[in-house]
Formats: structure tokens, C-alpha cells, sequence
């Protein structure tokens, strides 16, 4: 009977073929290797170091809102290239490279929902497009949504994740931030209920608009929140800066976030704000 030598390579590949990928993550936080169903079941938390994993709108839908409760609006929003702008590469190559990617049009989520039984507008960035990054489409959405909110006497949620106004727009994505504004405003004056969820990272623009007006602002973890990052602070200023510079807990320190609240907390926070409003 005739054998064929194995190698230690054949036998090394071998195992690792038996073993799928992205059935484990390593996690920042922590080092520790994580089992991806484990990770998905805590809502993407480290089950070891409690350490916030980075999501997507649809996921911060599925988990903030009640099952099944949540309708999209203003879907048929989509962006454009008015500026013909090109870096690396066309901005509408772009856009189409990140709608294949994502399945999403744009940067945003947006519709009406229940969380925890309580009415309310949802809107969420994602953070899978482009970086969360807020174009005409994110602006345009989100004031449609306040405005809508304010007709309808809804509290308002906003989660914010972003890397600031989308550059490819240039000055058009810098108008979203006073248009933003304007309408949250106008909703103030309704007497509407504007709770802000910062979530990591939030900076650039949107920081500098409508993720810093909250009648209440959340954040979750070790969330990165300004709008320069640290290191060009650090070399504008000539000074080190202190730990935990520019996260929740420090922000939380200097009375710029009202609570830092856990993911797994989040839709409770939200319900008993809702609540204690009574609106």
C-alpha cells in the first residue's frame, strides 16, 4: 500500500482551513481574544474589558429601537457631486464604492420608533460610510427629521459617530452644521425633548453643531469627543495634555457630557429621560 508524505505545512494549513476566519476578534482594549458570536450577543461590548466596539446605523437601530418598530423616512434622499470634486479618486466613485460596500445611500439612518414603548424620532450615523462623515444627505436628513419631530411633538434621539463634515463637499457639507442648528432651535422653542448620544468617535463638524446640543447629552464609554484631535491640539498649544483627554469620562469631568452610560444600558437611559420630560 503506497502512502504520500505530509509535511508539517500540510498539516499547518490543514488545521487552519478548519477553523473559518473572523470567528475570533483580538480586542483593543484588552488583547484578549474574543469569540465574535459572544461579542455580537453582549451588542458588541468586550465581555472582558467592557471596551465599545465600533457599529453601524442598522445595528444601532436593531438595538436601540423596540423589534419591528422602527420606519424608515426620507430614503429617497441621495447624493450628488455638484462640486466635481476629486482627490485620490472621483467623489462619485467614491459614493458608489461605499453605497456597494454598505448598502446604504448615504451616511444616515432616520425614522420614527418606539424605545422602551415610548414614541420618539430616531436618527443614527453610520459610521461604515465614509466615516460618518456629514454631506448634504446627512444634513438635509437630520433637519428633516428635527423639523419633523417638532411638528409631531416627538422627542428627538440623535446618535452621533462621525469623522466631521465630508470634505468632498467643501463649503456645501459646512452649511449642514448652521442648518442643523437653526432647526433644533426652532424645536427648542416647541419645547421638544433633544437627547444626544455621542459615541466614538464624534468630532469635526458635528461636534461643532447638533451633537453638542442636547437638552441631554449621553455618551458611551471611553467615546472620542472634540473637534481637533489630540495630537493637533497638543502641537497647536505646545503642552501635553492631560490623560483621557477629549474621552467621555473627561468630558463628563469638565461638564460638557451630562452621563456616561453603557451600551447595555442605553435604551433604559433613554426610556426614563423620555419619562421624567413627560413629553
Amino acid at each position: 500500500m503506497k502512502t504520500t508524505a505530509r509535511t508539517w505545512q500540510d498539516v499547518k494549513t490543514h488545521r487552519k482551513s478548519a477553523i473559518p476566519e473572523g470567528l475570533w476578534l483580538r480586542c483593543p482594549g484588552c488583547a484578549k481574544m474574543v469569540y465574535r458570536k459572544h461579542l455580537e450577543a453582549n451588542l458588541h461590548v468586550c465581555p472582558e474589558c467592557s471596551h465599545h466596539y465600533r457599529i453601524g446605523a442598522a445595528e444601532r437601530v436593531k438595538q436601540l429601537a423596540d423589534p419591528d418598530s422602527f420606519q424608515p423616512m426620507f430614503t429617497e434622499l441621495a447624493p450628488t457631486d455638484p462640486l466635481k470634486f476629486k482627490d485620490l479618486k472621483a467623489y462619485k466613485d467614491r459614493l458608489l464604492a461605499e453605497q456597494v460596500k454598505t448598502g446604504a445611500i448615504d451616511a444616515i439612518k432616520a425614522g420614527r420608533c418606539f424605545i422602551k414603548g415610548r414614541e420618539a424620532m430616531l436618527c443614527t450615523l453610520d459610521l461604515t460610510f465614509m466615516m460618518g462623515s456629514m454631506g448634504s444627505v446627512v444634513g438635509e436628513t437630520i433637519t428633516r427629521a428635527i423639523e419633523e419631530a417638532t411638528r409631531t411633538r416627538l422627542p428627538l434621539i440623535i446618535v452621533s459617530c462621525s469623522g466631521g463634515a465630508r470634505m468632498q463637499e467643501s463649503g456645501l457639507s459646512l452649511m449642514q452644521m448652521a442648518k442643523t442648528s437653526a432647526a433644533l432651535a426652532r424645536y427648542d422653542d416647541a419645547g421638544g425633548l433633544f437627547i444626544s448620544v455621542l459615541t466614538d468617535p464624534t468630532t469635526g463638524g458635528v461636534t461643532a453643531s447638533f451633537a453638542m446640543l442636547g437638552d441631554v447629552i449621553l455618551a458611551e464609554p471611553q467615546a472620542l469627543i472634540g473637534f481637533a484631535g489630540p495630537r493637533v491640539i497638543q502641537q497647536t498649544i505646545r503642552q501635553e495634555l492631560p490623560e483621557g483627554f477629549q474621552r467621555s469620562e473627561f468630558l463628563l469631568k469638565c461638564g460638557m457630557v451630562d452621563r456616561v452610560v453603557a451600551r447595555g444600558q442605553l435604551r433604559n437611559e433613554i426610556g426614563r429621560l423620555i419619562d421624567y420630560s413627560g413629553r
